[in-house]
This record gives C-alpha cells, structure tokens and sequence, in this order.
C-alpha cells in the first residue's frame, strides 16, 4: 500500500507469515527511511494535530496504569520507564493513578527532550531504547511499550533491552494492535492499525507469549477488549479519502493545482456522511470488543522471574 497518512511517496508490503502468523513489512524501512516517514507526523507540520489527538486519550492512558493495581501493592511503584512515550501524555495521565511513582521517559523523537521541560517525565531519554540498555540495567521496577513495539525494526532486541533495564521481579507492560483482529480482514489496506510505513512488525499474541517466556518473563494479564480503540470505521474513512484525494498542499508533493484542490474539497464534503456513520458503527464494535474480549490491539502484563 502507499503512505496513506501523510501522502508521502513509496509503496510498502506488509506479509503475513504462514506458520506463526506474525506481519512484518518486507523490505523493512532503514533507519533514515523511518526517519523520513517519521518527520512531520508526530513533530513539525503534524506536531500539533499529534499532539491533540494523544492529550485527549487520558481515560485510555489511566487504563493502563490501573492495569498494574492488582499486582503492585502499597503505594505502587517507585520507578517507570515509558518507552515510545513521545511528549510524555501517558507519565502525565498516569501520575493521577501512581502519585507517588518516578516517571522517566524514552524515545527516538525530540518530543521527550520537551516532556523533560514539561515536567511530565522526570528523565528524558532520546535514542533507541536497546542503546540504554547496559547503562539502564537493572534501574526500573516497570516498563511499559503501550504502541511502541510495532514501530520497531527488531522486537526481539527490544524485549531484551527490557529484561535488561528491569529489576528482578519487574514488571513489563504492552500494548500493540492485534494482526488477528477481524477488522484486519474486512477493512484491508484501509484498517488503520497496519499504519504504513510506520508498524514494521504487528506480533500474534501467542508470539509475544512466547517471546517473552524465552526472556525470563511470566505473563499475569491478557486484555483484548479493554486495549479497543474505537477507530476502526473512521480510520478506514479517513485513510480512503486521503487516498482519493490526497492534502493538495503537502510540501513534499507535487505543486498544488485548481483541480487538485477541487477535487480534495469535493472528497471532503461527500467524506462528511461517511464520517458520521462511521462514528456510530466504531461506538457499537467498541461495545462488543468490550463484551467479547476481542478488540484491535490487545495489552500484556508480565513479571520478571526473580533469579
């Protein structure tokens, strides 16, 4: 599919292993690919709209962080490193539930530098996370990866940098979307969560299972319901009108024309009814995923073994 997001040029292949079911874009994307696909989505031209969406998700954020309550006792933890935690939304939200827990963050965009100034994490780390994972070593009693792992180039690496950085008997959090959602066949190229060229790798649980028994790790919790995010039917509007009519005035395409703008203002316009439909279909499967157990991503609690 192409760069449904940001209309970007390239086209990327997503591939769906027969044994194990695991996706994984193929060829994956280089580290100045991502860097390029990455630039003016979560920061520059698209930094603000980001940043909109990721400060309204706080009831999701406080989810997640209560995920942990019946496991961790007393005053909860001292120490949480967030990775992939972007301008720091979750440590802020989740601070309301752990009042008294150490919030650090980590990730590969300049995003965390202004969590840091914020005051929403307490330390800013920027690179990638397995660089950390010796000088880290040991430091954290929870990592979180809430969709984080899917953007990564080797998950593996990235769970072992997590077994790395946590004490004995730490806890490890994910959230990542769920490849064997039924939505993922039904929607296609428009089903949001397969977000190309981003997600280079959506793992089946019972792989995440098992990757993380191999690493020393006890599964506590499994969520899919409560992991839903209720986008499904918009997403797939939105991602089908950007590929009609892609943003006329996108400074990486070609120079905006009358009939590219008309063209894109006409999308608009008849995408209106669309999105209100959508809206409605998205609050009833948000229902159901919530009843059935079964949503478009799904969450983890695990506990690291003591020696």
């Amino acid at each position: 599919m192409p760069d449904l997001l940001q209309g970007k040029p390239g086209r990327f292949t997503l591939e769906r292993c027969e044994d194990c079911g695991h996706v994984f874009q193929n060829p994956r994307l280089s580290p100045e690919g991502l860097e390029f696909y990455y630039r003016d989505f979560y920061d520059g031209r698209g930094g603000e709209g980001a940043g909109t969406v990721f400060g309204r998700l706080g009831a999701a954020y406080r989810g997640r962080a209560e995920m942990l309550r019946a496991h961790v006792g007393g005053s909860g933890p001292e120490s949480w490193l967030d990775v992939g935690t972007g301008h720091g939304h979750f440590c802020n939200a989740a601070r309301e539930v752990w009042p008294r827990t150490r919030f650090d963050g980590l990730d590969m965009g300049d995003g965390v530098l202004e969590a840091e100034r914020r005051g929403w994490v307490e330390t800013g780390y920027l690179g990638q996370f397995p660089e950390f994972s010796s000088k880290l070593a040991g430091r954290y009693e929870v990592v979180s990866m809430y969709h984080y792992l899917e953007h990564t180039r080797d998950p593996l690496a990235e769970l072992d940098a997590a077994a790395a950085v946590l004490a004995p008997g730490g806890y490890l959090t994910i959230e990542v979307p769920d490849p064997e959602s039924r939505m993922a066949g039904l929607l296609g190229p428009a089903w949001l969560p397969w977000f190309q060229p981003q997600h280079q790798h959506l793992v089946p649980a019972a792989n995440l299972r098992e990757a993380l028994a191999d690493r020393g790790f006890t599964v506590l919790t499994e969520e899919h319901g409560a992991a839903h995010q209720g986008n499904d039917f918009f997403g797939a509007v939105a991602l089908t009108a950007s590929r009609l009519a892609p943003d006329p005035d996108r400074p990486w395409g070609p120079p905006a024309t009358p009939r590219a703008r008309a063209l894109a203002g006409a999308v608009r316009v008849a995408a209106l009814p669309c999105f209100a439909g959508a809206a409605v279909l998205d609050a009833l499967r948000s229902v159901a995923a919530r009843v059935t157990d079964g949503g478009n991503a799904y969450r983890i609690l695990a506990c690291k073994d003591l020696p």
